[in-house]
Order: C-alpha cells, then structure tokens, then sequence
C-alpha cells in the first residue's frame, strides 16, 4: 500500500453525520449504529491488507451481486443482504458506490430515509435518539 491517506475516513464521517448514530467496535472493526442495529462495518481487510466495508443492502443488492460475479475477490454478498466490499488506498471504492451503499444501509437499518447532518453533534447519555 502506498502511502496515501486513508480511505475509509470520508465513509467513517458521512457515516458518523447521519442522526442518531453511535461508534463502537465489533471484534477490529468499526461498527457505526442507529435505530434498529448496525449499518456499517469498516476497518482493515483480512490478514491486514487492505480495507473492507461492510453495508446492508436490499435495493441495491442485485448491483452488488453483479460486482461480485465481476470480481468475487472483491465484493462478496451475504445470504442475508450483507455486503463486503474490499479495497485498498491504490484501488478505493468509488465514491458514487459507497456513498448510495452507505445511505441504503443507514436508510434500511433505521427505517427511514435521512439525509447526513452537516456537523455531527454527540448525544448525551442516556437520552434516546
């Protein structure tokens, strides 16, 4: 890898502005959550090499199937709408991709459509989103 900045820090802030989000950790990922569970999971790619994301998707599955069968290394999907994307600094997921992704992943866990807030505030214990 080269030594490029990182490219998962653009999904982890879009991620992060959208309301009612809370980051955690699952295993060595970041896991972002909001209303019924977890619509994303990022960090390093298997063995270190690498990134990889992770989207629930429904609408866009059969776009995802399409880039497996494409490049199965790359993109793989779940029996249950989850989608791994792998990527590296040399070779990122194109923006357009993850951002629709990110924003159907976000949209389907929580079960409305919402637009990423412009600056993201944290939310104070124990108050519900």
């Amino acid at each position: 890898m080269s030594g490029a900045a990182d490219p998962t820090a653009a999904m982890r802030r879009m991620a992060a502005g959208f309301p009612g989000v809370a980051q955690g950790t699952s295993c060595n990922q970041g896991a972002f959550k909001a209303g019924r569970g977890t619509f994303l999971f990022i960090g390093p790619g298997p063995k270190g090499q690498g990134f990889k994301a992770m989207f629930k998707l429904e609408a866009s599955r059969s776009q995802a199937q399409q880039l497996a069968a494409r490049s199965p290394s790359r993109f793989e999907v779940g029996s249950t709408g989850w989608v791994t994307a792998r990527f590296t600094t040399d070779d990122p997921l194109p923006a357009a991709l993850w951002k629709k992704w990110l924003a159907e992943s976000y949209e389907l866990t929580c079960g409305t459509e919402s637009a990423p807030r412009k600056s993201s505030r944290t939310r104070k214990p124990g108050r519900k989103a």
